[in-house]
C-alpha cells in the first residue's frame, strides 16, 4: 500500500537514518519503536507527506488516503464538540450538495435528448452510487459512538471546544481521524490523553479496523494488543520483525547477543591481522603475506552493535524515617465546586501499601490528591498519619525547577552519598545523556522538564509518594527504571495513572473514581479491569454487540407480560388492568411486532457480520488485496450493518418504553 525506498534524512549534516526501505501492506499493524531521538516521529511525518526526506522515495497507489495524528498540534476553534467531529464527514456533505445541485439542474432542464444532458445524468448516477457506498448520511450514530468511546459524555456534545483542555481537544482530533477511515492510519502517542476505558475502546476499534496502521507508543500493553509487526529504528537503520512487541523484545536481545559475539570475533580477527603485520612488516620473506593482510584488513566492514540499553540501571530511594501505621485515613470526604465532584469518600491506606487511583478524566482523582496535600478545602475528615513525609509529582512540578541551573546541577544538589558518583548514568537512563546534561533548565521542553522533576523526586528522602501521571513523558526504558524503583520503595505510594503495564505488578489495591464516588477494589489493575468487564456484562447483556446478545428489553422476562400485569391487582397498583381491553390488545400487538422486528434484525446483523468477516479474510490474501470490487462490497455491507444496528437500537428502545 505504501512503499518506502532508500530513504535517508540528515539534520545539520548528521544522518538520522540512511537507506531505509520497507513496505506497509494493507492490514499491517506496525509498532514503530526505537529510543527517543532515533527518528520515529520524523519517519511518520515523511510517510504522511508533511516532511521531505534528504533522499529516497515514498510512494503509494493513486487514491490511497493517509491519516496522521501527531504528538502535538495547534488546536483552535469555536465550534461545538459535535460540530468539530462532524467535520470528518465534510467530503460526504460536499458530495450531497453536488447531488442536490445536479437534481435541481435536471429538473429545470428540458433538453432530454442532448448529449450534455446524458452526461449530466451519468455524473449524477456515479455521484449517487458513490454517496451510498460511503454510507450516505448514516454517520451521526457513528460520530456519537466514537465520541462516547473516547470518553465524552452526551451532555458535552454541544460544549464549545474553546472551553476544553488541550488533552480533550486532542481526543476530538483523534475522533475525526478515526471517522475519516483513511487507508493508512499513523498515530504518534495516541494514548497520552486517554483514560483506561478510552484506551480499551481504542484498542478494540483498531483491532476491528481494516486498512494499515503505524503506531508510535510508549504504552507496552497497548502496542501488544493492537500491533502484529514491529519495526525498530536503531543505529540509523531499521530492523523489521513480523511479531508483537513483547516477542520483538526477546528476539532483539538474541540479535544483540549475536552482534556482540560477531563484534568480538571481528575484533579478534583485526587484532590478529594487525599483530601479523607489525611482526613481519620488515621481513622481505613475508612481504607478500603482509600485503595480503593489509588488503584483508582494509576490506573488513566494522560490525555495529545496537546502542547499549541502560534499563538495567537500578535506582533506589534514599532511606527515610518510618511513618505511622496509617499514613492516610479519609472519612466521608466531599468536595464541590459549582457541582459535586466527589462525595462520601472513605478510604484507609496502610504503611507500605501501593495503590492506584483510576477512572475517567474529570472524575475527581486530582481533586482528592489536592485535598490530601491540603491545597484545597473540603468537607469531611482527612488525616495524614504521624511522621508522613509526602513527595508529590504533578504535571506542574516542572515549573518549580530553577531555570538557571543546568540539568546536572539540578540533580547534583539533591543527590546524597554514593549516588552522586552515578548522576551521569541516572541522567542517561532518563534521556539526558551526553551534552543534554549540560543544558540549562530554561531551554528544556515541557516533557524534558517533567522527566527532570521525576529524577529529582527519586532522590529526595520521603516515605509517602503521590505520583500524578508519572509516565506521560517517559520512554519504555525510563518507565522500567521508575517502576523498579517504586517497587523497591518501602514507603507508601499513590499512583494516578492510565498505564496498565506500569501499574501491573506494582499496586495491590485500586480505587476507582466514577459518578462522584470512590470504590475500593482489592487486587491489581487487571483484576479491576476484569471485574469492570464482568459488571458491565451483567448489567447489560448487549454489552458485546446487538448481534451477539439480546437487549434487556427483548429478554423473555421483560418481553412477556408479568403475572401482575396480566391479573388485576386488588390493591389498585398501576397495571394493565387500568387499560381498556382494546388498549391492552393494541399494546400486545405492538409488543409482538417489536419483538419480531428485533429478532429479525438480530439475525440480519449476525449474517452481515459473518459476511463481513468472510470478505475481510478474502481481502487479507494477496489476490483479494488487489481486487477493488471487494472493497466496494465491504463498504456496502458495512453501511447495511450500521443501518441494521441503528434500527435494532430504535426498536429496542421502543420496546423498553412499552
Amino acid at each position: 500500500m505504501v512503499s518506502i525506498e532508500h530513504l535517508s534524512i540528515e539534520f545539520s549534516a548528521r544522518p538520522l537514518f540512511t537507506d531505509v526501505s520497507f513496505v506497509i501492506n494493507d492490514r499491517d499493524r506496525i509498532a514503530l519503536t526505537g529510543k527517543n531521538g532515533a527518528g520515529k516521529s520524523t519517519l511518520m511525518k515523511i510517510i504522511a507527506g508533511q516532511q521531505a526526506p534528504t533522499s529516497g522515495v515514498v510512494s503509494s497507489p493513486r487514491g490511497t488516503t493517509v491519516g496522521y495524528l501527531p504528538q502535538v498540534m495547534e488546536l483552535a476553534g469555536d465550534r461545538t464538540v459535535m460540530d468539530e467531529a462532524l467535520l470528518a464527514f465534510d467530503h460526504i456533505r460536499d458530495l450531497q450538495s453536488d447531488i442536490e445541485r445536479m437534481q435541481r439542474e435536471m429538473a429545470e432542464r428540458t433538453d432530454y435528448e442532448t448529449e450534455d444532458y446524458m452526461q449530466l445524468c451519468e455524473r449524477y448516477s456515479r455521484a449517487e452510487e458513490h454517496f451510498q457506498l460511503m454510507g450516505g448520511l448514516n454517520f451521526h450514530a457513528e460520530v456519537e459512538r466514537t465520541l462516547l468511546g473516547l470518553g465524552f459524555e452526551r451532555t458535552e456534545f454541544q460544549r464549545p471546544t474553546r472551553e476544553l483542555s488541550g488533552g480533550w481537544r486532542m481526543r476530538i482530533e483523534l475522533a475525526k481521524l478515526l471517522l475519516r477511515q483513511p487507508d493508512v492510519l499513523l498515530l504518534d502517542e495516541p494514548t497520552n490523553h486517554l483514560d483506561i476505558q478510552s484506551i480499551q475502546w481504542l484498542e478494540q476499534y483498531l483491532q476491528q479496523r481494516t486498512g494499515a496502521l503505524v503506531l508510535v507508543s510508549h504504552d507496552r500493553a497497548f502496542m501488544n494488543n493492537v500491533t502484529t509487526r514491529t519495526i525498530e529504528i536503531t543505529c540509523g537503520r531499521i530492523w523489521d520483525y513480523k511479531v508483537k512487541y513483547d516477542e520483538y523484545v526477546r528476539l532483539r536481545a538474541e540479535r544483540r547477543e549475536q552482534q556482540l559475539r560477531a563484534y568480538e570475533n571481528q575484533q579478534k580477527e583485526i587484532a590478529d591481522l594487525k599483530d601479523f603485520i607489525e611482526r613481519f612488516r620488515y621481513k622481505p620473506t613475508k612481504a607478500v603475506q603482509v600485503q595480503e593482510r593489509i588488503k584483508q584488513l582494509s576490506r573488513i566492514i566494522p560490525i555495529e552493535v545496537d546502542d547499549v540499553d541502560n534499563s538495567a540501571l537500578h535506582l533506589k530511594f534514599p532511606p527515610c524515617e518510618r511513618s505511622g501505621d496509617y499514613p492516610l485515613i479519609v472519612e466521608d470526604l466531599a468536595k464541590s465546586y459549582d457541582h459535586p465532584v466527589i462525595s462520601h469518600v472513605n478510604l484507609t491506606i496502610r504503611r507500605g501499601e501501593k495503590v492506584a487511583f483510576v477512572g475517567r478524566n474529570g472524575e475527581g482523582k486530582s481533586t482528592l490528591v489536592k485535598c490530601i496535600l491540603g491545597e484545597i478545602p473540603f468537607e469531611g475528615s482527612l488525616k495524614v498519619g504521624h511522621n508522613a513525609q509526602i513527595g508529590y509529582f504533578a504535571q506542574n512540578q516542572a515549573q518549580l525547577l530553577d531555570p538557571e541551573l543546568t540539568v546536572f546541577d539540578t540533580i547534583d544538589r539533591v543527590a546524597r552519598g554514593n549516588i552522586r558518583t552515578r548522576i551521569r548514568d541516572i541522567l542517561g537512563a532518563f534521556m539526558f545523556g551526553g551534552e543534554a546534561s549540560d543544558k540549562k533548565v530554561k531551554v528544556l521542553s515541557g516533557g524534558e522538564r517533567s522527566r527532570l522533576a521525576m529524577i529529582k523526586l527519586l532522590l529526595e528522602p520521603v516515605n509517602f509518594l503521590i505520583l500524578d501521571e508519572p509516565t506521560n513523558h517517559l520512554d519504555l526504558r525510563s518507565k522500567d527504571v521508575l517502576k523498579e524503583a517504586i517497587a523497591a520503595f518501602d514507603g507508601t505510594v499513590i499512583v494516578v495513572s492510565h498505564d496498565r503495564e506500569f501499574l501491573d505488578g506494582l499496586v495491590q489495591k485500586v480505587y476507582a473514581f466514577g459518578g462522584g464516588r470512590v470504590r475500593e477494589h482489592l487486587g491489581g489493575i487487571y483484576d479491576w479491569i476484569r471485574s469492570q468487564q464482568e459488571e458491565q456484562a451483567a448489567l447489560s447483556p448487549s454489552y458485546a454487540s446487538p448481534a451477539s446478545a439480546k437487549s434487556p428489553a427483548s429478554s423473555p422476562s421483560s418481553a412477556q407480560p408479568s403475572a401482575s400485569a396480566a391479573v388485576p391487582s386488588p390493591a389498585g397498583e398501576v397495571s394493565a388492568s387500568r387499560l381498556s381491553f382494546e388498549a391492552q390488545k393494541a399494546v400486545a400487538r405492538q409488543r409482538k411486532k417489536l419483538e419480531r422486528t428485533i429478532a429479525e434484525l438480530e439475525t440480519e446483523t449476525a449474517e452481515l457480520n459473518a459476511a463481513i468477516h468472510l470478505l475481510e479474510d478474502r481481502m487479507s490474501t494477496p489476490e483479494g488485496a488487489a481486487d477493488t470490487s471487494l472493497y466496494e462490497k465491504h463498504s456496502r455491507l458495512r453501511a447495511k450493518l450500521d443501518d441494521a444496528e441503528t434500527r435494532w437500537l430504535e426498536a429496542s428502545e421502543a420496546l423498553a418504553d412499552l
